[in-house]
């Protein structure tokens, strides 16, 4: 069954461009030229993944006000940002609302179907997980890679794809520095380091909203990031 693909574009020629290139690759793709036909529809059945621009027609942030509804209704929905906005304030924004991804306009078609089906694969990597490998447990951290949730003393962390398997990569090897690269390749994303730092720094604040004296991910300064042995 092809994968559901909602697509939220206010350029009517734009939005059928993607439309017939998503249909060509295999995707089963809803379109909306605007946020509140978007919202409803939505609202009753969440798509697999969600494709949203920023600027829909007068609703200049429309997009963000968008990905917080998804993201409030699901916290593992992918959601790509795809907008000519390329400020690192509108991509920062865009990540700390809970995207998984942000690309500019200008990304060749082939980039974008990559984006896409990396992000399928992580969730499907949450499927196929052997069961020994399905709960990775550090010190108070679980990470249930079936059902793709994370707890921290007990207490769930609603991270997104991206977040979750930047968490398991860092986690399965505590102690060991993971620089952009090796997180990238964890995580199945091209991103830049601002990028990498942003997702970081959201899932730092996830964790202390549920535990103030949460300390377990290092910044080594020049390397990366690691995982702090369990005590």
């Amino acid at each position: 069954m092809a994968r559901r693909i909602a697509l939220v574009e206010d350029d009517p020629t734009i939005r059928q461009n993607y439309v017939d290139a998503l249909g060509r690759a295999g995707y089963d793709v809803a379109a909306f030229g605007d946020r509140a036909s978007a919202s409803r529809t939505l609202a009753a059945r969440l798509p697999e993944l969600a494709i949203i621009d920023i600027g829909l027609g007068a609703d200049i942030d429309g997009g963000f006000a968008l990905c917080r509804e998804l993201r409030s209704a699901s916290a593992r929905l992918p959601i790509i940002f795809l907008s000519a906005r390329d400020s690192d304030f509108d991509i920062v924004s865009g990540l700390r609302l809970g995207a998984d991804d942000y690309l500019t306009k200008d990304v060749s078609l082939p980039h974008l179907l990559a984006r896409i089906a990396a992000l399928f694969r992580r969730v499907d990597a949450a499927e196929q997980e052997t069961p020994s490998d399905e709960v990775l447990h550090r010190g108070t951290l679980a990470l249930d890679a079936q059902r793709m949730a994370a707890t921290w003393r007990s207490k769930p962390v609603d991270l997104t794809v991206t977040e979750f398997w930047m968490v398991h990569s860092l986690a399965r090897h505590p102690g060991h520095v993971k620089g952009r690269e090796q997180l990238m390749r964890d995580a199945e994303m091209v991103v830049d380091d601002g990028t990498i730092t942003s997702h970081v720094k959201r899932i730092r604040r996830k964790f202390l909203a549920v535990d103030p004296a949460f300390d377990a991910i290092d910044t080594v300064y020049g390397m990366g990031y690691r995982w702090k042995e369990p005590s």
